[in-house]
């Protein structure tokens, strides 16, 4: 985990090839694993290439999209938004670790496109694919929409110097991908106590909060609440 954090990247450019075989089914046996213990409803679906069909919404700047997962779960989840960045992080870093390309997509993709049952909400997608080398159009979108990264003295407010694991955990945090690189997630470790939370003004922003607990978890080995201002707790 600690290397596919240091590896992954957004990638938008993918090789026509679709995914089969060993990889497509274990990535269908981790989406499994994951919707049974989030309780979330998360999907491979190995044509969703009409969601990125129209300039209008992915502006060109999705190559050869064919792979999704659908990243849904129960309206009624007061935690969904949170779990789905949670648990679909995990699920990118082990898509990462087989050797393929994954990329969160908030909103420029087509829902109409994409059936979801009723009582379900469809929050984001993830592409995924076969890659190669990144496109001169990647680098491009790259440098235009990833800033500098946030500095670990920006990202978590203490009255204390920092102890070695939650140095740990926020070291793997500033790895932590989030909706137009805004690094909005915050932490505070304040009377002993370790907690994360976010402005939550923003479609993604939970998911961003879910996502940079994940990474955190990895980094310092332990237990976030779910939650906004959820507290974690050391193994």
């Amino acid at each position: 985990m600690h290397s596919a954090i240091e590896n992954r990247v957004s990638r938008r450019k993918f090789e026509k090839e679709p995914i089969t075989g060993w990889a497509k089914e274990n990535i269908i046996s981790l989406i499994n694993q994951l919707n049974e213990a989030s309780g979330l409803t998360m999907a491979f679906m190995e044509d969703g290439s009409g969601a990125f069909g129209k300039l209008r919404k992915s502006y060109g700047l999705f190559t050869n999209v064919r792979s999704l997962i659908l990243m849904k779960g129960k309206k009624d989840d007061k935690d969904l938004k949170e779990k789905i960045g949670y648990y679909g992080e995990d699920l990118v870093l082990a898509i990462t670790d087989l050797g393929l390309g994954t990329c969160w997509v908030g909103a420029t993709f087509d829902k109409d496109e994409l059936t979801i049952d009723s009582g379900e909400e469809l929050a984001c997608v993830v592409v995924v694919g076969k890659v190669a080398a990144p496109s001169l159009t990647e680098k491009i979108v790259r440098s235009a929409t990833h800033r500098k990264v946030k500095s670990m003295e920006e990202r978590i407010l203490s009255d204390q110097p920092l102890p070695q694991w939650v140095q740990n955990g926020m070291k793997a945090v500033l790895f932590a991908p989030s909706a137009k690189n805004t690094q909005k997630a915050m932490f505070k470790y304040e009377n002993d106590i370790l907690s994360a939370q976010i402005a939550d003004d923003y479609s993604m922003d939970l998911i961003d909060l879910g996502i940079a607990k994940k990474h955190f978890e990895i980094g310092a080995r332990g237990k976030f609440e779910f939650g906004n201002g959820g507290i974690f707790h050391l193994k």
